[in-house]
C-alpha cells in the first residue's frame, strides 16, 4: 500500500509518518509513504528518518493541484495533516489560514477526484466547536469557531463533508484535543515554557491562568487516525480527547516542577484576544465504535516529553533560534521577524 500524507514534515504527520515506518501500526508493517511539505516555520524535515527506503518526500504546497494531480496516482489513501494551525499567528495574519486550510483541502479534495484516490483522512481540531462551560462536545454539536484558525478548520470540515455527500468520497474527520509529545514546534505552550525554562527564562503565562484544555499525547492521537484509517465509516466525525482536563496555571506548575524551576519564572502576560476558557471532547464514539482508548497517562507523558526536550537542546534550539537569535520566544507576543514569527 501506498499513503500521501500531508504535513507530514510537521509534528503531528511526522510523528505519524514515523511510527507507520517503525511498524508502529499491525497489518502495515510494509505501507510506504509520501510525505508532502512545504517546510514553511512548522515544517522540519529533521522530523522525519532521512534516508528510509519506504519514504518518499516532496517539499511542496497543497494548493498546488497540478503537483498533487502529479503525485496522487498509486496512491491507496491522503491523511491530510497539512495546516496553519498556531492561534497567535491567526491573530496577526489570518489570510495563510484560510488559504492553506481551506483552499489547501478543497484542492486536495479535488486532486483525489481527480485521481481516484479512495481513502481520506481529514485531520481537524476541538477549536473548531468554540467554548464550553460545562460538559463536553458531541460531534454533532455546531460549529462556532472563535479565531480566525479555528474558523479556517470549520470551514475545512465542512467542505472535506461536502466532498463525501456530494461527490461519495470515502472521507472521515477527527477532530483532537491539545497535542504534546516529542518534536513539537517550540511556540506551542508546552515545549515553549519547557525551552524556555531550560535556558533560565521566564514562561510567558497568559491572563489569569484560568483557561481549560484538555491533553492528548501526540502516539494516542495518531493511533486513533489509524484507527479512524482503517475503520472508520465515510461521512464520519470523531472526536479524539485525551480525558486530561488542566488550567494553564495547573500546566505551567506542573512545568515548572519537571524543570526545576521557581514560580518567580512565570511572566503574566496580557490575555490573547477572544480566548477561549475550555475545551472537552466527548469521544463515546470513537472508543464505542472503534475501540478506541488513549494509553498514554499525562503524568508520565509530560515527563517524557520534558525529558526529550532536555535530551535533545540541537532539535529545538535550530527552530527556536534560526541564526542564533537567542532572544526569541521571551514574552508571548506573536511578532514578525525576518520573513518568519518567533514568540516575544
Amino acid at each position: 500500500m501506498r499513503f500521501l500524507v500531508t504535513g507530514g514534515a510537521g509534528f503531528i504527520g511526522s510523528h505519524y509518518v514515523r511510527t507507520l515506518l517503525d511498524g508502529g501500526y499491525p497489518g502495515y508493517e510494509g505501507t510506504h509513504v509520501t510525505v508532502l511539505d512545504n517546510l514553511t516555520y512548522a515544517g522540519n524535515r529533521a522530523n522525519l528518518p532521512a534516508e528510509d527506503p519506504r519514504m518518499d518526500f516532496v517539499r511542496g504546497d497543497v494548493c498546488d493541484f497540478a503537483l498533487l494531480r502529479e503525485l496522487l496516482p498509486g496512491h491507496d489513501a491522503v491523511l491530510h495533516f497539512a495546516a496553519e494551525s498556531h492561534v497567535d499567528r491567526s491573530l496577526e495574519s489570518a489570510a495563510d489560514f484560510i488559504r492553506t486550510n481551506v483552499g489547501g483541502t478543497q484542492t486536495l479534495l479535488d486532486a483525489c477526484l481527480a485521481t481516484g484516490v479512495e481513502r481520506v483522512v481529514h485531520v481537524s481540531t476541538d477549536e473548531v466547536y468554540g467554548s464550553i462551560e460545562t460538559g463536553s462536545w458531541t460531534e454533532s454539536w455546531p460549529l462556532l469557531p472563535n479565531s480566525p484558525y479555528a474558523a479556517s478548520k470549520a470551514a475545512s470540515d465542512l467542505v472535506a463533508r461536502s466532498y463525501w455527500r456530494t461527490h461519495g468520497l470515502d472521507l472521515s474527520i477527527t477532530r483532537c484535543s491539545n497535542n504534546y509529545g516529542p518534536y513539537q514546534h517550540p511556540e506551542k505552550v508546552i515545549p515553549l515554557f519547557v525551552t524556555n525554562l531550560l535556558e533560565g527564562l521566564q514562561v510567558p503565562l497568559y491572563g489569569d491562568g484560568r483557561n481549560i484544555r484538555e491533553w492528548l499525547h501526540v502516539d494516542d492521537h495518531c493511533r486513533a487516525i489509524q484507527l479512524v484509517l482503517t475503520q472508520g465509516g465515510a461521512g464520519e466525525i470523531y472526536n479524539v480527547g485525551g480525558g486530561n482536563e488542566q488550567t494553564n496555571r495547573a500546566l505551567t506548575d506542573m512545568l515548572l516542577r519537571l524543570c526545576g524551576a521557581d514560580a518567580d519564572m512565570v511572566r503574566r502576560v496580557p490575555d490573547r484576544k477572544g480566548h477561549d476558557l475550555r475545551y472537552a471532547l466527548d469521544e463515546s464514539k470513537i472508543r464505542e465504535e472503534l475501540g478506541y482508548a488513549p494509553r498514554v497517562p499525562f503524568d508520565r507523558g509530560l515527563a517524557d516529553t520534558v525529558a526529550w526536550y532536555r535530551d535533545n537542546p540541537g532539535w529545538w534550539k535550530a527552530v527556536k533560534h534560526p541564526g542564533g537569535d537567542t532572544a526569541s520566544y521571551v514574552t508571548g507576543t506573536v511578532l514578525p521577524v525576518d520573513g518568519g514569527y518567533v514568540n516575544r
